[in-house]
């Protein structure tokens, strides 16, 4: 009798194959869900901003550090678990979540919050990208292994985030009292827009997202040119 044409083995060894990637995920959608309801929890926390005058942040801060711990702790399990596993087989599954993680933690940062001990309460920090993957404890930008990590994408994708929640902020500030913070929103936004301009961005979302900032800088420049005209500008801003 002749042989098969085709090793029987081929398919046992695929249908293996197809139910190692259903298990593997499985389990990324069971960690992800976990930090999705960590992340929005703390976005929640952090939308309170919006009525608290800033005499008050400490304690809404010190309640949102809270959830970022949170959201580090599953951070690192997915770090641990997707490493496993070819890094660009399964990123899609977690670039939007990690993007709003790290929305927080700037937000958070530039509020006053997850300040280091010499400088309590510093309003207008920005984390750099090394400074969000030491905050996570996941390595940041790799090119020489293939393991999970934080991308510069991500990165500039959670701090346009962060600025379009600036430009809110900024109205509801001055709403509150506060028209030295929408000043302050004013320069930090205006100088970060500049910074986006000198960057060459091939991806094609990340490009659509930056064009969004201008309308964030114009908004908020209304905002203080209107303050300017009433000379309601706190003479230490100007």
């Amino acid at each position: 009798m002749a042989p098969p044409m085709i090793d029987p083995a081929l398919f046992g060894e695929l249908k293996s194959k197809i139910e190692e990637d259903i298990s593997v995920r499985k389990e990324l959608d069971q960690i992800l869900d976990d930090l999705e309801q960590h992340v929005s929890f703390t976005q929640g926390l952090l939308s309170r901003i919006h009525s608290t005058p800033r005499s008050k942040y400490a304690t809404l801060l010190s309640e949102v550090e809270g959830g970022i711990k949170k959201e580090i702790e599953t951070t690192g399990r997915l770090s641990t678990f997707a490493s496993q596993y070819p890094y660009y087989k399964y990123n899609h599954k977690w670039t939007r979540t990690v993007q709003d993680a790290i929305s927080t933690v700037i937000l958070c940062a530039w509020l006053g919050g997850m300040s280091p001990a010499s400088k309590p309460g510093e309003v207008g920090r920005l984390l750099t990208l090394e400074d969000v993957g030491e905050a996570f404890g996941v390595p940041v930008n790799l090119k020489d292994r293939d393991a999970f990590h934080i991308t510069i994408e991500e990165y500039l994708l959670g701090l346009i985030a962060v600025i379009d929640e600036l430009s809110r902020l900024a109205i509801n500030s001055v709403t509150l009292g506060d028209n030295a913070m929408a000043v302050q929103i004013s320069g930090f936004i205006k100088d970060l827009h500049a910074g986006f301009q000198v960057l060459n961005l091939k991806n094609d979302i990340l490009r659509k997202r930056v064009d969004s900032i201008k309308y964030a800088v114009k908004k908020v420049e209304d905002v203080v040119y209107d303050l300017s005209l009433r000379n309601l500008i706190p003479q230490e801003s100007q």
